[in-house]
């Protein structure tokens, strides 16, 4: 393939604070890091830059849903090809997703661990597979589901070549085995490092006072989001949940129940599907989605694309414009009562129930294990939920608020 020469500085595409991962050769290379530190588009960057430097390497890009990847990596990796100039000589096809590196055949895969089967059993066409990108972590809640993924880079390269792994997440939880496995050791095949938003040179003023009003507003969220420390969790609200993949046959007795929380900039809106059995007091959590930036067509388009256009909706009653224009999209959703301590007895109410958590939930899984009680300033606990961590939560208390009221609850 015949093109014109480009000539790049990378210091000056990728930026500053990653020199390190970039040089970094062993098996481990593992960032934790706040949102807007640039880990995910510096990876994205390093893989397209050094596929196209070893004609051999073959990359795994992996999430533990495959449904995330298109709006997550493999966005991420189009933008590096852009930004890098080289378009012309990348092959990108979306169904299913797979990128193709033309003058030699090089090849990235995608694939979610909620098909285990297609991870562990890629054979390339060209070269080896040597690179391996899992991308937010912090979703794999086993560290052997995580083995199972590091057996897939196995065998021999050819020399000059190398395997690695590229672990990035944000640290909600200081008791996540990536912790203890990557960040509690000294290992010199290991590079174990934490970047945030202050070595992003390319954030506006209006991100940086983003960032300004989250250290003087929520400084619990400042100190992870911000600045890419662990969290600290103590003091769950809901302690009763396991993660534990279910089929709908299994759930057929139970009642369909579906929440909506409101967000746009900021926050996002959250939407969740469970199913309830009241009997055997026990909430099977179905599905989900979690983003910003959306504007009631869409959350409309979304519901519908999910396949839930029949489900009863009960939505945040804050909203009261977007319930009626929902509405008027045909979806079947209401309003959310509410009222004097809602918040305490729905969420007293839920502490009776075991939830179960579908695999791909991850969002949801999030949430519910970093969702605390409040603290005073001298620690002590209140009685009264964190602001954090609860757009599914409230989703989950408006979808089940008519159980709540229907058992004698003050709602």
């Amino acid at each position: 393939m015949k093109t014109n020469a480009i000539k790049l500085s990378l210091p000056q595409v990728v930026g500053r604070g990653y020199a390190t991962f970039w040089n970094f050769k062993g098996r481990y290379r593992v960032c934790k890091g706040s949102r807007a530190s640039k880990k995910s588009k510096t990876t994205a960057l390093w893989y397209i830059t050094n596929m196209m430097k070893y004609p051999d390497a073959n990359l795994l890009v992996i999430r533990k849903t495959y449904r995330t990847l298109k709006d997550s990596c493999f966005t991420e990796l189009k933008w590096a090809i852009s930004r890098l100039k080289v378009d012309a000589w990348w092959d990108i096809k979306e169904s299913p997703l797979e990128l193709t590196y033309k003058p030699t055949g090089q090849k990235i895969y995608f694939r979610g661990l909620d098909d285990p089967l297609k991870v562990t059993s890629i054979t390339v066409e060209k070269g080896v597979l040597c690179w391996a990108w899992l991308e937010e972590a912090y979703e794999i809640m086993s560290e052997s589901d995580f083995d199972t993924l590091d057996e897939s880079i196995r065998g021999e390269v050819p020399e000059g070549l190398f395997k690695q792994w590229t672990i990035t997440f944000n640290p909600w939880n200081e008791h996540h085995w990536l912790k203890k496995r990557f960040f509690d050791v000294n290992d010199d095949n290991i590079l174990a490092m934490t970047t945030n938003y202050l070595c992003n040179e390319w954030l506006d003023d209006s991100d940086k006072k983003l960032f300004e009003s989250m250290k003087k507003n929520n400084p619990r969220r400042y100190a992870v989001a911000g600045l890419g420390n662990w969290g600290i969790v103590d003091g769950l609200v809901y302690e009763n949940w396991t993660e534990r993949a279910f089929t709908l046959d299994e759930i057929k007795q139970c009642k369909t129940r579906s929440g909506l929380d409101f967000g746009y900039t900021n926050d996002p809106t959250a939407f969740f599907v469970g199913f309830l059995d009241l009997d055997a007091k026990k909430l099977y959590v179905w599905d989900e989605f979690y983003e910003k930036g959306m504007s009631n067509k869409a959350i409309n388009d979304k519901i519908l694309a999910m396949g839930y256009s029949k489900e009863r909706i009960t939505g945040d009653s804050a909203e009261p414009k977007s319930i009626d224009e929902l509405k008027s999209m045909k979806l079947r959703i209401k309003g959310a009562k509410k009222g004097k301590d809602s918040v305490m007895n729905g969420v007293q109410w839920i502490q009776d129930l075991e939830i179960i958590i579908h695999p791909r939930c991850t969002n949801f899984i999030t949430e519910i294990s970093n969702y605390t009680w409040e603290t005073d300033k001298f620690g002590n606990k209140l009685n009264k939920p964190i602001d954090d961590f609860n757009h599914l939560m409230d989703a989950m208390r408006y979808a089940l608020e008519d159980d709540i009221i229907g058992n004698k609850w003050l709602y």
